[in-house]
C-alpha cells in the first residue's frame, strides 16, 4: 500500500499494483479509511472494491505501517484482493 496526498485533508490509497482502492479523509481529527471500488462499467463505488470490509476505518495517524497492517497489504492478509481494472473510458467532450 501507499499513499498520495491529494491536500492537506485527503490522501489517496493505491494497492501494491498502484490501482486506487480509496482515500484517506482527516475528520475529526482523525484519519477515516474511504474504500473505492468500480462496477464493470467504469462507475466508482463508494465504500466498494476490495478494501470494502476495511471501509471506516479509523487510524490515528498517517503511519504506513499501521495503515498496511489494518489495510491488508500482504498478500496472505485475508483483506488482500486481486484487483479488477475498471474499463477504458473515452475522455469527456468539452
Amino acid at each position: 500500500m501507499s499513499i498520495a496526498s491529494l491536500n492537506a485533508g485527503a490522501c489517496r490509497v493505491l494497492d501494491s499494483m498502484g490501482h486506487h482502492v480509496g482515500n484517506l479523509n482527516f475528520i475529526l481529527g482523525s484519519w477515516k479509511f474511504k474504500a473505492i471500488g468500480y462496477d464493470v462499467s467504469g462507475e466508482v463505488i463508494p465504500g466498494g472494491g476490495p478494501l470494502t470490509e476495511r471501509h471506516n476505518t479509523v487510524f490515528a495517524s498517517l503511519d504506513m505501517v499501521q495503515i498496511n497492517k489494518v489495510l491488508g497489504a500482504d498478500p496472505s492478509h485475508p483483506a488482500h484482493h486481486d484487483h479488477v481494472l475498471p474499463p477504458a473510458r473515452a475522455p469527456a467532450k468539452r
